[in-house]
């Protein structure tokens, strides 16, 4: 029922969410020899998310190493600026996708009162 309330809104919730997550996971693991930092590719996931797949299922096909600007000697693929400005435009996507469903369940309020 929430795919017909709030449509592609909520899926792309769901895995801005996730991708905060996966980034978190990287600047996390920064002074980890050998971790490789990844990324999802968003609209992919999207995609595949909007074409049926679970999100779990999405978000692995999505998933992708970072490839280095500057690679380290010790393996790490994780760069502090590229994972701070990932992680900065996905807080705003995730901030602007919620404020659709906000949008969304206000109207859906107003409409059950009778406003």
């Amino acid at each position: 029922m929430s795919d017909s309330i709030f449509g592609i809104h909520g899926a792309a919730l769901e895995l801005r969410s996730q991708r905060m997550g996966l980034i978190a996971s990287n600047i996390a693991n920064a002074g980890t020899p050998g971790y490789k930092a990844r990324d999802i590719d968003f609209a992919t996931a999207l995609k595949a998310r909007m074409d049926g797949a679970g999100a779990d299922q999405a978000v692995n096909a999505a998933t992708q190493f970072r490839i280095p600007v500057m690679p380290t000697l010790d393996g790490n693929t994780v760069e502090m600026a590229t994972e701070q400005t990932a992680f900065a435009e996905n807080a705003v996507g995730y901030s602007a996708t919620l404020s659709f469903i906000r949008g969304r369940v206000e109207t859906l309020s107003r409409a059950m009162k009778g406003d």
